[in-house]
């Protein structure tokens, strides 16, 4: 239910947007468990709903933990221990331990049920980053605008940048919306090391993708 407390945020967006006479093309959020993103998001997905709106709803994820670019749609545990119910949604098996990345906030092996459905059934996309790239567009994000991101919001960060890059490349006006959702002022290490050339970029081994995946637990479904 968390999902659906957090659309104040959209909500309050979507107000901003009509302020400023503009309605956005593309709709961009982080995702690791799927709150932030939904809160942020499902307004829009309503209007594309309700009212037919022709908006691009995109969710970031790294690819070191890809767990809807490459998940199963299937019920798993939503805990290492299994001991919640089990819950259907894109998942890279509860076994799954995830690389050491800084963005400590998206390393979940499952996501959140609804935004599994939407993904499902195609009313939103979703797109994964290796850290590096993240890195590098945080650190031009806060050269150019004075706010360092969160590691985790600069994934959304990241999309907007070459959305944007897309557009000028094509020719076309294109309205970008991006969740800043965190500052990573408790992250200087991070950005240290990445500035020192000492940050890695992590991949999810298809192997290890393909073990957790063998260790689903096994549902009959009716």
């Amino acid at each position: 239910h968390v999902l659906l407390h957090q659309t104040v945020v959209g909500l309050e967006t979507k107000v901003q947007m009509e302020m400023a006479g503009m309605y956005p093309d593309v709709v961009i959020g982080c995702i690791g468990g799927g709150s932030n993103f939904a809160g942020f998001s499902f307004p829009f997905v309503a209007d594309k709903l309700r009212q037919g709106k022709k908006v691009r709803v995109l969710a970031v994820e790294p690819t070191a933990c890809p767990s809807v670019t490459k998940g199963i749609y299937t019920y798993d545990f939503g805990d290492t221990a299994g001991v919640t119910p089990l819950i259907k949604m894109h998942t890279l098996g509860s076994t799954f331990v995830p690389p050491p990345i800084h963005a400590g906030g998206l390393r979940y092996h499952g996501m959140a049920p609804l935004v599994c459905h939407l993904y499902n059934l195609g009313l939103i996309e979703a797109k994964a980053y290796p850290q590096l790239a993240v890195f590098e567009a945080a650190v031009q994000f806060a050269r150019a605008e004075g706010i360092l991101p969160a590691p985790e919001s600069a994934h959304a960060v990241r999309a907007a940048l070459d959305e944007a890059l897309e557009a000028k490349e094509a020719g076309e006006e294109r309205v970008i919306l991006f969740n800043l959702s965190g500052h990573g002022y408790f992250d200087l290490s991070a950005y240290d090391a990445f500035l020192a050339g000492k940050l890695e970029d992590y991949e999810y081994p298809e192997e290890r993708i393909h073990e957790a995946i063998q260790r689903l637990p096994k549902v009959a479904v009716g």
